[in-house]
């Protein structure tokens, strides 16, 4: 590649034991770390200051979410539909109901730097199928989907520090893909952002670092990846369990990053060999994170 790696080795943090932990998000505003158990429908959350964790029944499997600007709620993208949850009272709050009548479940989404929320479906079929799509919430709460390719399994949504690129993915391609992505909506020029060449592994959730690099989750091969704008791989920290699933910067700095895994799909040798599976895991980033964009829109 001709460049050194920066190669380091994340540590277990958090003994989660999720089936499928998911949906890593840092919320600067209280220095928590939040994420979601897809297949166990909860929303957690872990304060790494005093060590208190905190969790959620949610109606539904919880796929994805987002801050709000009223830091007593979120946006939460469950399977079916999307929905205001209140952290205080636990009331949910319906939105709009997401591809009724397909077999799909929502799975990955992040705000963009305008304050809406963008996310994508998965099929739920035996034999996987490109029939989902990408959708954005708008700050009016009003719902459309995005002119991009039907995915397989959404994953890898982000944005860049200035917000006029997407990147996205289909899992099962083994490719990331950008697109331009204008501040009125508009989204076109799709491209190949980078490819996954190692025999292992599909692209996950991924986050952007200030400078603009992405970092992704790359679920199956045990190992975040750091790639430059350009796509070139820069950084890779090695994960003790196979399945890493998300990624977001947090800590003082922003500059830990934390990663959800997951036990699905693991046989009972694997989980012995992997006992952090479904933890949540944290390795120095040497770079600087974003804070994470909230979503603009209110319940009205």
């Amino acid at each position: 590649m001709g460049m050194s790696l920066e190669r380091s080795r994340a540590s277990l943090a958090v003994r989660a034991r999720c089936a499928l932990g998911e949906g890593a998000t840092w919320c600067a505003r209280t220095g928590r770390f939040y994420w979601t158990d897809i297949e166990g429908a909860r929303l957690h959350r872990f304060d790494p200051q005093t060590g208190e964790r905190a969790s959620w029944a949610m109606p539904e499997r919880l796929a994805t979410f987002a801050l709000c600007a009223d830091p007593h709620y979120l946006l939460v993208g469950l399977a079916t539909h999307l929905a205001f949850f209140d952290l205080t009272t636990g009331d949910m709050r319906r939105i709009v109901d997401v591809e009724p009548g397909l077999d799909t479940r929502l799975n990955d989404g992040r705000c963009d730097r305008q304050g809406r929320f963008v996310f994508g479906t998965k099929h739920e079929g035996a034999e996987l199928r490109p029939i989902g799509g990408f959708y954005r919430l708008g700050r009016d709460l009003s719902l459309e989907r995005l002119p991009l390719p039907s995915p397989a399994i959404s994953n890898s949504i982000a944005f860049s520090p200035d917000g006029a690129t997407m990147y996205f993915c289909d899992s099962p391609t083994r490719e990331i893909l950008a697109c331009d992505y204008g501040a009125d909506g508009s989204v076109g020029n799709v491209r190949v952002f980078a490819r996954l060449t190692d025999a292992s592994g599909v692209p996950d959730g991924s986050t952007v670092d200030a400078e603009g690099g992405l970092w992704n989750a790359q679920w199956g091969g045990g190992r975040v990846v750091r790639y430059r704008p350009d796509g070139v791989e820069t950084d890779r920290v090695s994960v003790p369990t196979s399945q890493p699933s998300c990624v977001a910067l947090g800590g003082a700095h922003l500059a830990t990053l934390y990663i959800t895994t997951a036990r699905v799909e693991l046989d009972a040798a694997a989980l012995a060999a992997e006992h952090g599976a479904g933890g949540i895991f944290i390795a120095p980033s040497g770079r600087r994170g974003l804070a994470e964009p909230l979503f603009l829109g209110e319940w009205r």
